[in-house]
């Protein structure tokens, strides 16, 4: 074989190789992250605003964005983080996520603290 047609064949094999590198890959399975466990959220997951204001009072926080609302009550144990989203175009939002922590910022359960919060007095 001639020096060229040696190096004409490299060059093939190279680009080949390359080519091969290229092709797409089989996708990973997709797995939905695991669900927020929800036993003891009962009474705001999926409830709209008036719900949560017949439970809890008057937000301490209302911030809008776009078609999306989070609610923040706060009481002498814990602040609540309640974001709502339309779940449907042309719906009103719903609770869909829910934050709690005590007051130095730490994470809490969020059951003990909505619990909390429907006792508070602005709750009535």
């Amino acid at each position: 074989m001639s020096p060229l047609s040696r190096f004409q064949s490299t060059v093939v094999l190279v680009a080949l190789a390359l080519l091969a590198a290229c092709a797409p890959s089989p996708p990973a399975p997709v797995t939905a992250p695991p669900p927020l466990p929800v036993a003891g959220l009962e009474r705001v997951m999926g409830k709209d605003e008036r719900a949560l204001f017949a439970l809890f009072g008057e937000p301490d926080l209302d911030v809008r964005e776009g078609h999306a609302r989070k609610y923040q009550f706060a009481g002498p144990f814990c602040v609540l983080d309640v974001y709502l989203y339309p779940t449907r175009a042309g719906l009103a939002p719903v609770v869909t996520y829910v934050e709690a922590r005590d007051l130095k910022g730490a994470d809490l359960d969020r059951a003990s603290c909505i619990a909390a919060l429907a006792r508070r007095p602005a709750a009535r």
